[in-house]
């Protein structure tokens, strides 16, 4: 009997929504609606579909990862002294280096001089940037300024200096996420369109579900960047006081192992 009460619980814990993941603790005292973000988006991403605005007044507060509204002034420890990138890099890993800064119109030799981590992030935000993708049109950034607008609370998960420790702090000043770059650059670009093209669905097919995303991270990396956040995450999301919240995290913290719905699931079997 316990068990089949327990199996009610998780029925009533994790339910679909019309449109977006709906979440309820068994107790019926908090409510999540999980929203996969995408941080950078393009100008027909503007209004947000399927009426989030209208589920947004309806909610208690708003969770974000971080609050990029915010001004925010980065404290950065001195890089890990290490060998020339060129000298790190297999010559076929360089001359794919050299090519996507070709591509992206970027210096190679003027980028070789930071960290890995930021040449890695660098790629990144320069192939979302000619893919067509802004910052201000991001799924994240126009729920905060529409909370704002309205004078809605707002949650951050993580701090911006929080983020940013992430990167600082990976080994070899961050060479796996460089080389993760590289390896998934197409594949990347790949999956900025079908998330792009899912958004831009969800006004005529408010019920189509999240796409199925491909991992772009190395196995320690994923851990780091999407599982153990989301450990974190959801432990938290639970502590919250009783309430309706809107969730928006980045669509790859739904999907796969690890994801936060599962984990928010299993945090009702120890209750």
């Amino acid at each position: 009997m316990a068990k089949l009460t327990l199996l009610g619980k998780l029925r009533q814990w994790l339910k679909p929504d019309s449109a977006w993941i709906s979440c309820t603790c068994p107790s019926g005292e908090r409510e999540f609606i999980l929203v996969g973000s995408i941080h950078m988006g393009i100008p027909a991403m503007s209004p947000l579909p399927g009426g989030l605005n209208d589920i947004l007044t309806g909610c208690d507060a708003l969770v974000v990862e971080a609050d990029i509204t915010l001004p925010f002034t980065p404290e950065l420890a001195p890089p890990t002294q290490l060998a020339p990138l060129i000298q790190q890099l297999t010559a076929e890993q360089w001359q794919t280096f050299e090519t996507l800064c070709q591509e992206c119109q970027l210096s190679s030799e003027a980028l070789a001089n930071f960290p890995a981590w930021q040449i890695g992030l660098t790629l990144q935000q320069k192939q979302a940037s000619l893919l067509g993708l802004r910052p201000e049109f991001g799924v994240d950034y126009q729920l905060l300024m529409r909370a704002k607008q309205t004078g809605q609370s707002v949650i951050a998960l993580e701090s911006q200096q929080q983020q940013l420790n992430l990167l600082t702090t990976l080994p070899d000043n961050g060479l796996h996420l460089l080389l993760d770059s590289l390896t998934h650059w197409r594949s990347n670009a790949r999956q900025l369109q079908k998330m792009i093209d899912w958004w831009l669905s969800k006004g005529q097919h408010p019920r189509l579900p999240l796409p199925n995303l491909s991992r772009s991270f190395s196995n320690d990396l994923h851990d780091r960047f999407i599982v153990e956040r989301n450990q974190q995450w959801a432990e938290y999301l639970v502590s919250l006081p009783a309430g309706r919240y809107l969730v928006a995290v980045g669509a790859l913290h739904l999907c796969g192992p690890g994801n936060l719905v599962d984990l928010l699931t299993s945090l009702t079997e120890r209750e």
